[in-house]
């Protein structure tokens, strides 16, 4: 006689993968809910099963240990971050679209300080999924607008660390502060220090394109020493045929 499939579910009528899924997601909700409302602390294995409605082992049939449902978390918090970006639309200035990108991280931040303080308060909680690579990918893709009109003041890689340092620095400096102590000024001038630091406030290149990238780099290859004189050759040789074709 083939063996029931009943689900974990309160409906008892969809298939096992389903239910299994549907009690995951339960699970991690109700974590993320208790993370919200109580803190930390709050969330340990007896209260999430409670707060699920499903025993305790249950939760170990989905994630190894409560670590794993907490970097679940992370992700889910992660997942809701990426969506509040994408679904605001880039302003037309690069620079003005990077501060409306860091007012919106601190923003989310202040508004869920436990679960901020889980997801980057905590080393590498999450950093490895998708909703994370995605967000990740949302900003190097503003840092690379900043690149491409020619108001990057540093390199990409350090431009992003710079970014999500002040971002970061700023959300869980402000929840440490003391209600009456907590002045918006503190995160304006972090984001314009962290502004300072990443972008220029003209083009360095006045052309756009790469035509105008090249002609200002050709210019500037005689100061440098870091090149052999026939790497030098051979560069030169290369932005010439670039600052043609534009």
């Amino acid at each position: 006689m083939p063996r029931s499939t009943r689900a974990d579910t309160s409906s008892g009528s969809m298939p096992e993968g389903g239910g299994r899924e549907l009690t995951r997601q339960r699970v991690v909700e109700a974590a993320a809910g208790l993370l919200a409302r109580e803190g930390r602390e709050a969330v340990t294995t007896r209260a999430v099963a409670a707060a699920a409605g499903v025993q305790p082992p249950a939760i170990y049939r989905h994630f190894d240990d409560m670590d794993g449902l907490l970097d679940a978390v992370a992700e889910q918090g992660y997942a809701r971050f990426v969506e509040a970006k994408r679904a605001i639309p880039a302003p037309d200035d690069p620079v003005e679209d990077l501060r409306a990108g860091w007012d919106l991280a601190v923003e989310f931040g202040l508004a869920n300080p436990a679960l901020y303080a889980m997801m980057y308060g905590e080393p590498r909680r999450g950093t490895d999924s998708p909703a994370h690579r995605a967000g990740m990918e949302l900003l190097l893709g503003r840092i690379r607008r900043i690149a491409a009109a020619g108001r990057l003041r540093v390199d990409e890689p350090l431009a992003a660390a710079l970014i999500h340092a002040t971002a970061r620095g700023a959300v869980l400096t402000w929840l440490s502060l003391p209600e009456d102590r907590r002045d918006p000024a503190l995160l304006t001038a972090m984001r314009e220090s962290m502004v300072t630091a990443v972008t220029t406030e003209k083009p360095a290149v006045q052309d756009p394109g790469p035509a105008g990238a090249a002609r200002a780099l050709r210019a500037a290859l005689p100061q440098q020493t870091t090149l052999s004189e026939a790497e030098l050759h051979l560069l030169g040789e290369w932005l010439d045929r670039l600052a043609a074709g534009g």
